[in-house]
C-alpha cells in the first residue's frame, strides 16, 4: 500500500542577490550563522550532502543527495533523518528556486514527497518558516534569528 504524500511550500522575498542567496544555502560558514547547522557537500549532482548541527558533537541530523545544481537559481536535494538514511522510502525532496525581482530575490522552497502526517512533515512546517525568516534577516541586516527559540509559556 502506498502512503499518502504531501508537500510544503514557502515563499519569501529577500533584499539580496540570487548569488548571495544561493551562497547562503550552500556555504557551511554562512548557513551556520543563520541556521545553526552547516550544509556540507561538494554540491555536485549525485553527491551526498549532510545537515550538521553546529554543536560540540557535530551531530549529523539530516542527509540526502544533491539532485540538481544550477547556480544561482536552483538547487534540488533529497532529505531524510540521518537515523533513517538507509530507508529510501522515507526520503523527501527540497527544491530551492531563486528568482531575481529588481533589487530583491523571490525564494521559493518546495519540500515535497513527504509522508502525510509524519513527524517530518509536521517538523518542517514549523522549521522552514523559522529558518527562512532567519536567512532573510541575516542577508538583509547581518543579524540572524535564534532558530532554536521556543514559544513563551502562557
Amino acid at each position: 500500500m502506498t502512503k499518502e504524500k504531501t508537500s510544503f511550500v514557502y515563499v519569501t522575498y529577500i533584499v539580496s542577490t540570487p548569488e548571495k542567496v544561493f551562497e547562503a544555502l550552500t556555504r557551511t560558514d554562512i548557513a551556520r550563522r543563520y541556521w545553526g547547522h552547516e550544509n556540507v557537500s561538494d554540491w555536485k549532482p549525485g553527491s551526498r550532502w549532510e545537515h550538521v548541527r553546529d554543536n560540540e558533537e557535530r551531530t549529523v541530523e539530516i542527509v540526502g543527495d544533491v539532485v540538481e545544481v544550477s547556480p544561482p537559481t536552483r538547487l534540488v536535494i533529497t532529505w531524510a533523518n540521518a537515523s533513517q538514511a538507509s530507508n529510501p522510502e522515507v526520503y523527501s525532496r527540497v527544491t530551492f528556486e531563486i528568482e531575481e525581482y529588481e533589487n530583491m530575490v523571490r525564494l521559493t522552497v518546495t519540500h515535497d514527497e513527504l509522508e502525510a502526517g509524519s513527524g517530518m512533515a509536521k517538523g518542517i512546517s514549523k522549521g522552514w518558516p523559522m529558518v527562512l525568516s532567519s536567512l532573510k534577516s541575516f542577508l538583509e541586516t547581518g543579524q540572524a534569528l535564534n532558530v532554536f527559540a521556543k514559544p513563551k509559556a502562557a
